[in-house]
Order: C-alpha cells, then structure tokens, then sequence
C-alpha cells in the first residue's frame, strides 16, 4: 500500500535521515522503535506531509505523494499532545474535520466515532473534563473519522502512566483490527511496539537497524544495537574456537557460530530469562558439562512478576557480571539457596542453554584488546 524509497533529511550539516526503505501492506500495524534522536519522528512527520525529503519518494498505491500537501493526502495523525480544541465539546472536536459532510451526517459520525472508542456518554463535555487517557481518545476518534488511508501515531501514548497506557495499548490495537487500517506508529517504548505491532522497524542513527515480526526481533537480533535496545541482553565478549564453541575468559562455551569463522571476535547474547539456575552440589565435578558453572550471587532484586539476579562467574573472568531473570514463587520468596547465610554470598549452579547463545558481531571499537573480558546487561 505504502512505499517509501530511500528517504533522506538533513538539518543543516547534520543528517536525520539516511536513504530509508520501507514497504507497508495494507492493514498492517507497523511501529518505528527507536532512541530519542533516531529520525523516527522525522519519518512520520514527512510521511504526513508537515516536512519534506532531501531526496526520495513516497509512493501509496502507486501515486508518488511527496510533495502533495498534508491536506490533500487523507491521512490521521493523533499527537502525543493531543491536540484537542479547548473551547470545543468532545463531539464538536471530532466532528471539526468533517467539514464535507452535512450538520446531521458530521454529528452521526462523531457520535458513531465516540461510541467506537467508549466515550458516546463524553461527548457534550469540554476537553478539560475529562482524563488523559479519555482525551486521547478523543483524538483517536477525530483522527478515525474521516475514514483516512492510513493512520500516524506519534507517541500517542507517551504523557499516560503506566496503567492508563497499559489498557490504551489494547484498545488501540482493538481498534485498528476492527477497522482494518493501516497505521504507522512512532514510539521509544519497546513494550508497546511489541504488543501492539506485526512488525516492528528498528532505527538507529537515521538508518533501518533491523526490520521484523516482534518475535523475531527480540529472539534474533541483527546487532549489538538491537540486542540491547530490544529487552535485555547480557553481552559476552568471546572468540570462536571451533565450530559450535567460543571461549570467554578461559571458559569455553557451547554455542551457534553459524555464520562465524575460527578465531572472530564475537559477542555472544544472553536473555536473563534463559539463564537457570539451580543449587551448587556439595562437590562440583572439575569436567562439568561446558555450559554449567559455578557462579557468586552478588545481590537480587524483587520486580514482582520475576527477581532478577545478579551474578559473578569466576570462570568467564574476575570482573563479569551476569543477569539473570528468575519467575517469582508463589509465596513471593526467594528459595533459601538463593539467599547464603552468615554473610557469605550463595553460590549457584549456572546454566546456561546452547540455543540461548546469540552470536553477534563485535563491534571494531571492542577489538582493540582481545585479551578483555567483560560482559554488561544492556538496559531497556
């Protein structure tokens, strides 16, 4: 439905955005994910016709639409802002883009658009009175009626907490199915982009990072970038010594090198939640199995649904912190060999599965010196 072919902006002698390619079926929930400063918003504000490109096209069902202006091209746009008109009623605020229509068509539909997003009962009230979640509601329902082509989010969800946004989330994506229109939404959120979307387009500096299905993105990621900017990642620096093995520290650990030679420095991922831990045996076999290791807990942290654990393994070098994820008990207690005792630190079993090992490439700034070891768990 939607093409976009190598879209480029600058801003002065700094670039926002660097040759884009995207392609958008019709019906499909995209979501542009990334940092403050990716070019995402950009994106969506030429998409929309409020900024234009350097260079590149725009094309939606064949038509070239670059340089149409916003209003011609029949798109909604719903601002993280909202953008409702004070001095209006919830109706007239949806109604005010229907301008076409006649006085009891335009109330018909804002009635309907209302009663679509559950605020029929709002709709002689004034923006003022109502919540910010019900606001921007409001101006979904605006942006949905005049039947657009395609609808732009731009962080609609950002100035809502956490539980107004929980439910928003949902409700969007109701919505959107049940209308079946294709919509293109900005966030730096990870958690929206990955239950609201079919597929999710990283950017980075300007540039597509890595374009997928939610699953694939958090299971395979492309680069050290995506691995640590979608979920959590512990990244291991390792070398490949073999097909199947690369070596941490002085740990050699079974692991996909698909795609790796002998001798290239890699990073391995590692989700927290992939890691198990169990209770070190009173007496730990020196030729244990490669990927299970005696490990240090240094602290834990309760997060409600899981704890998540911090840990030191001797054998994949001195200063390496892993992290790992446990479920919470029912009772919401940490096991007793999870907590030591007498003030000594517990000590775990580590295990880590073949398949949880992600090899990424290394990026050329860590190749300096080969000989560190270090790992550190990307934040969200």
């Amino acid at each position: 439905m939607l093409s976009v072919k190598h879209i480029s902006k600058r801003y002065g002698a700094q670039p926002v955005l660097r040759g884009i390619e995207l392609a958008v079926a019709a019906g499909e929930f995209i979501s542009l994910l990334g940092p403050s400063g990716c070019g995402k918003t950009t994106l969506l504000r030429i998409l929309c016709g409020i900024e234009t490109p350097d260079t590149g096209s725009i094309l939606l069902q064949g038509q070239d639409i670059t340089r149409q202006p916003a209003s011609q091209r029949r798109f909604g746009v719903v601002f993280q802002s909202y953008a409702l008109f004070p001095n209006l009623t919830v109706a007239q605020n949806v109604s005010y883009g229907l301008q076409d229509l006649g006085r009891r068509e335009r109330a018909a539909r804002a009635l309907e658009m209302l009663a679509l997003v559950g605020l029929a009962e709002q709709a002689h009230k004034y923006p003022a009175q109502l919540s910010g979640g019900q606001q921007q509601r409001v101006a979904l329902a605006r942006a949905l009626a005049p039947r657009p082509r395609l609808l732009l989010l731009d962080e609609p969800l950002s100035a809502l907490d956490a539980q107004v946004r929980a439910g928003l989330r949902s409700e969007i994506r109701r919505l959107q199915k049940q209308l079946g229109i294709t919509t293109l939404m900005v966030t730096h959120d990870q958690d929206e982009a990955l239950s609201m979307s079919d597929r999710v387009v990283l950017m980075h500096q300007g540039q597509v990072e890595q374009q997928g299905s939610p699953q694939a993105l958090y299971a395979r990621p492309a680069s050290p970038f995506a691995a640590g900017f979608v979920g959590k990642m512990n990244l291991l620096p390792a070398l490949v010594v073999a097909g199947g093995r690369a070596r941490v520290g002085a740990q050699e650990l079974a692991c996909d090198t698909h795609g790796f030679k002998t001798g290239s420095p890699v990073l391995l991922g590692l989700r927290p939640e992939a890691i198990a831990l169990r209770p070190l045996p009173s007496t730990f076999p020196a030729q244990a199995q490669p990927n299970c290791l005696p490990a240090e807990v240094l602290d834990t942290v309760f997060l409600g649904p899981c704890t998540l654990v911090r840990l030191r393994c001797e054998a994949l070098g001195a200063e390496h912190v892993l992290e790992a994820e446990l479920p919470t008990a029912r009772d919401a207690q940490l096991p007793a060999w999870l907590q030591g005792g007498a003030g000594r630190p517990a000590q775990v079993l580590l295990e880590i599965p073949r398949e949880a090992l992600h090899a990424l490439a290394q990026p050329l700034s860590m190749r300096a010196e080969p000989a560190t070891v270090f790992s550190q768990a990307v934040p969200a």
